[in-house]
């Protein structure tokens, strides 16, 4: 199987650790992951904006830069239900034939990290081990848009180690949503101090999401109030071996 990885604007510049512990869970697993050079944004900024046509071309450069592998994995489940639900929309209201036939040819091939991990690879044990305390908060376009249900749990349960706690009202949004939190500040802050509470609740020592823009944003609540507790992306805590969160 050749597996691309699609690691997203947003964690190549601030994150790019999680997308070197997708390789190295996938590794682990015996994969070869390859990284196309000309990859870049999905669009979801552009298309969320209101600029619709302008989101066409990121669309095409999408099809045409995977349209080789077996499957695309990306550590993102905003960038991934972006893919999924909006390039088909965008190549039919704005494409040609070809974009159309490209387009609905790849989106099958593209999944979200712990979704390919349980659900095209049927592994839930990856051989990790990471002892510490964790709770896990499901984002808006995980839970809601790709309705991946417990399947970060499963993972994150065979975890050597681990101590899992539940969230508090995990199903509550914390606040980010893209240019929501900009232009709704007050709003989108109301959110994350009740999220950022319900965090600070379970005693865990990690907060880990299958998104590092709302970790972001949750992390930034929790700083400012002198919590203790770190943020982590699912893939990190995976890639653990040794127990030791960076």
């Amino acid at each position: 199987m050749r597996i691309a990885l699609f690691i997203t604007c947003f964690n190549d510049t601030m994150f790019p650790g999680t997308g070197r512990a997708v390789v190295t869970v996938l590794e682990r697993l015996g994969h070869t992951v390859h990284f196309p050079q000309e990859q870049t944004c999905c669009g979801q900024m552009h298309f969320n904006t209101g600029y619709r046509p302008d989101t066409l071309p990121l669309v095409a450069r999408f099809a045409r830069t995977f349209a080789d592998y077996d499957a695309v994995v990306t550590p993102s489940a905003s960038c991934a239900g972006m893919i999924k639900e909006n390039h088909p929309l965008l190549a039919e209201e704005y494409g040609n034939e070809a974009l159309r036939s490209a387009v609905a040819g790849l989106v099958p091939r593209v999944h979200e990290f712990t979704e390919f991990l349980t659900d095209v690879l049927d592994v839930v044990d990856v051989g990790a081990h990471f002892p510490h305390r964790v709770t896990y908060h499901p984002t808006c376009h995980s839970l809601r848009g790709l309705h991946l249900g417990d399947r970060p749990q499963q993972l994150l349960r065979a975890v050597r180690g681990i101590d899992l706690v539940d969230l508090p009202a995990a199903d509550s949004c914390c606040g980010f949503g893209g240019t929501f939190a900009v232009k709704n500040a007050d709003t989108s802050s109301a959110m994350l101090a009740d999220k950022a509470a319900d965090v600070r609740a379970t005693d865990a020592e990690i907060l880990c999401a299958a998104d590092n823009s709302c970790l972001m944003h949750i992390g930034g609540g929790l700083s400012r109030t002198g919590s203790a507790v770190r943020t982590m992306h699912l893939a990190e805590i995976l890639a653990a071996t040794q127990g030791a969160p960076r």
